[in-house]
């Protein structure tokens, strides 16, 4: 059963989105776009905070508490979780789930210790990836996509699984925002690598994208944000569509 998944990036408190993690406008208040993408039969939500990794500012646990209130599917919240306290606080204040990226790339040791503090089930690696023409390979970024770090992409997610991860949320910055598709080549190779759930991130811009990712990979679930936000597809309309194209999808 493939899974759809909006995104809410968030800076300040605000929905906001940009294209290959730069250009970021602002959107409107992530707590009715939430409340909307549930009652619309999203399976899961993805809240990002862009910013606390950069401005070490605290977990913004009343917008997470009144996401969480709003809505009646997983929630998982991302962005600057760094410690274990940053996930105390953000299940405390209603998250399912927490995303980690840079904290864990600077520590890999973190994902064991967070996974022996809370289960695999409520930890979420996410793997910030892009394609580097002159290293001719995929590499991690950290701090929202503005780092590049000497890790190859695919290896960290093998390391991921290996320390105990639950799943990987894998977000391509060469398609990210930008209407191409998801990058495809990259997720079909982590797909055959690891064997737990991935949920593919960047590029979506058409009913068609989520079709490809889902008929040319394992891809468990797929998230996106431009889309939806802007009302170009709705869930509903996404998940009807591949319904019809024979793709079994979850009641949301």
């Amino acid at each position: 059963m493939k899974k759809i998944i909006p995104c809410l990036d968030t800076k300040d408190g605000k929905l906001v989105k940009g294209v290959n993690f730069v250009n970021v406008k602002e959107l409107g208040d992530p707590v009715e776009f939430a409340k909307g993408y549930s009652d619309d039969g999203a399976d899961e939500l993805v809240i990002l905070d862009i910013t606390k990794t950069s401005e070490g500012h605290a977990l913004r646990t009343e917008m997470i508490r009144q996401v969480a209130d709003a809505i009646d599917i997983p929630l998982t919240v991302g962005g600057g979780i760094a410690t274990l306290q940053d996930i105390q606080d953000a299940l405390d204040a209603g998250a399912s789930k927490v995303g980690i990226n840079s904290a864990a790339a600077k520590n890999p040791d973190f994902i064991n210790e967070a996974v022996a503090a809370y289960g695999s089930d409520k930890i979420t690696i996410a793997v910030d990836m892009a394609y580097d023409d002159e290293k001719e390979g995929y590499f991690l970024y950290t701090n929202a996509g503005q780092t590049q770090e000497d890790v190859d992409a695919l290896e960290w997610c093998k390391e991921c699984e290996a320390r105990g991860a639950g799943a990987l949320l894998i977000t391509s910055i060469d398609t990210d925002g930008a209407y191409t598709g998801f990058d495809i080549p990259f997720l079909k190779l982590a797909s055959e690598a690891v064997n737990i759930p991935i949920i593919a991130s960047g590029g979506a811009g058409s009913i068609s994208d989520f079709i490809e990712l889902f008929e040319e990979t394992t891809i468990e679930a797929g998230l996106a944000a431009s889309i939806f936000h802007k009302k170009e597809v709705t869930v509903s309309e996404l998940k009807t569509a591949l319904a019809n194209e024979g793709i079994e999808v979850a009641n949301g």
